[in-house]
């Protein structure tokens, strides 16, 4: 039953006129009276239930807010994606052009196919797992109720959600699973790709790793050689710089000091230099603000939880610790269960071809039910 303004505005006159005694000439005017008590059954109706709370009020007075930012970062996640394509194209290109024929020259037959079968497997796995996360897609729920049990109803979609779905604003839909919005994919992190979404993280951050500590010398060279081209030029403006010491790929393998007069050091050597730099300093940065990410990620699936479950699964720890007792997520079937799951591994060879090696198999259920009693113990026998 629903009430119009003006039948709440004669209820109240009613009420007012019942309960109020007249004062004469002192009694406050009738408008501004049923102005007040409209104003406070407005402040009332905010505290419907027992569930409203500060979050509740918080979320309702920023929500301008959220929708600005939801809305940016829609908008915004192709640029991301093409951020991400274009930097990491950049290395590939500086591993080919620059490093790949240094390797070749220097490096001893075992450790050249060390350095070329890693780096290639390494980009492979890269480049695949980044193309199926951001293409495949997080999973949403039916929009009409099934056989499927559901725990509540999005109260934007009005549509019944699962165990472990949440909205998302972004996309604004239900994801089955949510872990987060991810805008480096421009897309969501749910149940059928979040296992994509992981390989990225570690493979990418075990492909900066790989970078930073392989071309930690050469970036030192690189280094040494600018700064040293930098104090000559200043002292002796347009005089070619010859002579300044073992610049990358101008020395034979083992020779550390020029037995005749160096070559001029030309635009390409300074090009050359900057360009191992840049691929430094870039795969060190990423490797160690994704590696934190990652390991963040390594914990939360060890739990069994995702992000949004984190916080969720933390109050009801604080709820039931006030209660004496103590929460267990239903969600956890043990540290390695958990990664068995998550990763889809249902043999030891699983290990092999579905971990070290690009698999696309799916996940396992359909991210709308959910065992409440996990079996400790393996998923198949092996």
């Amino acid at each position: 039953m629903r009430w119009c303004p003006s039948s709440v505005l004669h209820l109240l006159r009613c009420v007012r006129l019942r309960s109020w005694p007249r004062r004469g000439r002192n009694r406050v005017p009738q408008c501004m009276s049923e102005i007040w008590a409209y104003i406070k059954l407005l402040v009332q109706s905010l505290y419907f239930n027992t569930l409203t709370d500060s979050d509740v009020v918080f979320d309702s007075i920023f929500e301008p807010v959220f929708w600005t930012v939801d809305y940016v970062t829609r908008w915004f996640g192709v640029v991301f994606v093409c951020l991400v394509v274009i930097l990491t194209s950049s290395i590939v290109v500086i591993a080919y052009v620059v490093l790949l024929p240094l390797v070749l020259n220097t490096y001893s037959p075992a450790w050249i196919a060390w350095h070329v079968c890693y780096g290639h497997w390494n980009l492979v796995m890269i480049a695949f797992h980044y193309y199926k996360a951001a293409k495949t897609s997080p999973g949403f729920p039916p929009t009409v109720k099934n056989d499927t049990p559901f725990v509540s109803v999005c109260k934007k979609c009005i549509v019944p959600k699962p165990a472990r779905t949440h909205h998302c604003g972004i996309c604004n839909r239900c994801i089955l699973k949510m872990d987060h919005h991810c805008p480096w994919l421009n897309n969501c992190v749910g149940h059928f790709n979040h296992r994509y979404f992981f390989s990225f993280c570690l493979f990418m951050t075990l492909g900066c790793v790989y970078c930073s500590i392989s071309g930690r010398n050469l970036f030192l060279d690189a280094y040494n050689a600018l700064e040293r081209f930098k104090h000559l030029d200043m002292e002796k403006p347009g005089v070619p710089v010859t002579g300044i010491g073992p610049l990358i790929g101008l020395l034979p393998p083992g020779q550390t000091q020029y037995q005749t007069p160096a070559p001029p050091y030309t635009f390409k050597d300074k090009m050359i230099n900057k360009s191992i730099i840049y691929m430094w300093v870039l795969t060190s940065t990423v490797g160690v603000a994704l590696g934190a990410l990652t390991i963040w990620h390594g914990v939360l699936i060890s739990r069994g939880e995702t992000s949004i479950e984190r916080h969720t699964n933390g109050k009801e720890t604080k709820r039931m610790a006030k209660r004496g007792k103590v929460y267990r997520n239903p969600f956890s079937y043990g540290r390695l269960n958990n990664w068995k799951i998550f990763l889809g591994v249902e043999k030891r060879s699983h290990w092999l071809t579905r971990v070290l090696l690009p698999s696309g198999h799916a996940p396992h259920g359909d991210g709308m039910t959910w065992d409440f009693l996990p079996i400790k113990k393996d998923l198949v026998p092996v």
